[in-house]
């Protein structure tokens, strides 16, 4: 059997699948501030004889968000920007708000370095410039945000960078490198590694307690724990300490996964009806419909996958309507899947124009999701169209890194899918193609 459990603020929901098939399901109410204790509640709550036939237990943890959102539980960061006179036109932590940029920041610099698309395009790292950052930091940035211009075609610099920081500062230091996060807005990356090194001790203390909680949970031994991710899919725990902003987001895209996976639909709209609010977003083959570009965290604009949302408040019908009818796409009608603890509340007669599907056990489409859903791993690659530049072999890289990335993440090696995305071209690099790809498998059987 497999496990999923869903750590909400209001109520933590459980699920026991056996193959496709819920076999028992709880909810009980959350633990405030313990996501750890509210998981450890819900599998309690399930039959013993049941949960220790589990030999995978996914998670959804909302416990990065709700630190971005309260700037509470944040590590103080060391950002260091790598580009010079060529990156400074705009300061690093622009347009943060001031008390979530009060919180992170220990120190800014901008060092003379970056690349380009091409190798005659690079600028040296400033070797000396970096290494006196570092020991301005020392004992105050407990992790470090390393961005350099255009690091996703070429990260060496920022990886020569970590080194030095690490050599200033000590060997364990957390140095986190924006081209692990990928596409190539310099502030939308920055950002996001900002915050992925803020979460990462509150993240590594979380993941910690699990490891050691996961023993008294009565499941199979040596059951594998997996959390969820804000595409619908699901990594280890090793790989949530390295990028712990991919849980960001990640509850609202495993409820709507889980919503269609109960309705037996890979393409639909889905509203999660809560106490106070509903999130209304997509379903696209399967997964939740991405954001496009500009999407904000805590009000930080970064440049991570997260699901496209209209919230409303619960109550509030012709509103839900409203944002039910701006996802469906413009071709063709989708049917609208109600899920949440609030979705016996809305009246049928409120959505008119819509096939409404209420599915079985819809009260915990987020733990169902999380225990259905795949693991999976990405890749976007940005390169330059050029006499002689063979794309077919840079999209078959693509999507081997990305296949590599699922591995990583925990996913079976012999059983890893990879879709290659449409080309996509680069605004203001003429010449320029984004190429991206995903990976999905199951996880590594025990």
């Amino acid at each position: 059997m497999i496990l999923g459990v869903d750590v909400g603020p209001t109520n933590t929901d459980a699920v026991l699948l056996d193959g496709d098939r819920a076999v028992r399901a709880v909810k009980v109410p959350s633990l405030s501030g313990d996501a750890v204790g509210s998981l450890t509640a819900a599998v309690r709550a399930l039959p013993a004889g049941l949960r220790g036939r589990a030999t995978q237990l996914a998670v959804g943890l909302r416990v990065a968000a709700r630190a971005v959102r309260e700037r509470d539980g944040l590590a103080r960061v060391g950002v260091l920007r790598v580009g010079g006179a060529a990156a400074d036109a705009v300061r690093p932590l622009f347009g943060w708000p001031g008390a979530l940029r009060d919180a992170v920041c220990a120190g800014t610099a901008n060092v003379p370095g970056g690349g380009g698309l091409a190798p005659h395009d690079t600028t040296p790292l400033d070797r000396d410039a970096v290494a006196r950052f570092g020991a301005s930091l020392a004992g105050r940035a407990e992790a470090f945000a390393v961005t350099a211009v255009f690091s996703p075609v070429d990260g060496g610099q920022e990886r020569e960078a970590a080194e030095i920081l690490r050599a200033e500062t000590g060997p364990d230091t957390t140095v986190l490198l924006s081209s692990d996060v990928g596409t190539l807005d310099l502030l939308a990356r920055e950002n996001a590694t900002v915050l992925d090194a803020a979460l990462s001790v509150l993240v590594a203390r979380v993941a910690d307690e699990l490891t050691a909680t996961l023993p008294r949970l009565g499941l199979a031994p040596g059951a594998a724990v997996l959390v969820t991710r804000s595409d619908g899919t699901l990594m280890s725990l090793e790989y949530l300490r390295r990028q712990p902003g991919l849980s960001l987001g990640s509850g609202p895209a495993c409820t709507i996964r889980g919503a269609g996976l109960l309705a037996g639909l890979r393409d639909a709209v889905v509203a999660d009806i809560g106490e106070r609010r509903a999130r209304v977003g997509a379903l696209t083959g399967g997964y939740p419909q991405e954001a496009g570009p500009g999407e904000r965290i805590g009000g930080v604009p970064v440049s991570l996958r997260f699901p496209d949302l209209i919230t409303v408040r619960a109550d509030a019908h012709r509103e839900l309507a409203e944002a039910a009818d701006r996802m469906r796409p413009a071709a063709g009608l989708l049917p609208l899947i109600l899920v949440g603890g609030g979705a016996g509340g809305v009246p049928g007669g409120a959505l008119t124009g819509f096939d409404v599907v209420r599915p079985e056990h819809g009260g915990v489409a987020g733990a169902f999701g999380a225990a259905a859903s795949p693991v999976g791993g990405q890749c976007d690659r940005i390169v330059h169209r050029g006499p002689g530049r063979r794309l077919d072999a840079v999209r078959d890289e693509v999507r081997d890194l990305a296949r590599a990335g699922a591995v990583r993440a925990g996913a079976d090696p012999r059983r890893v899918r990879t879709h290659a995305e449409p080309d996509l071209p680069v605004p203001y690099l003429p010449g320029a193609v984004l190429l991206r790809a995903r990976a999905v498998g199951p996880p590594l059987p025990l």
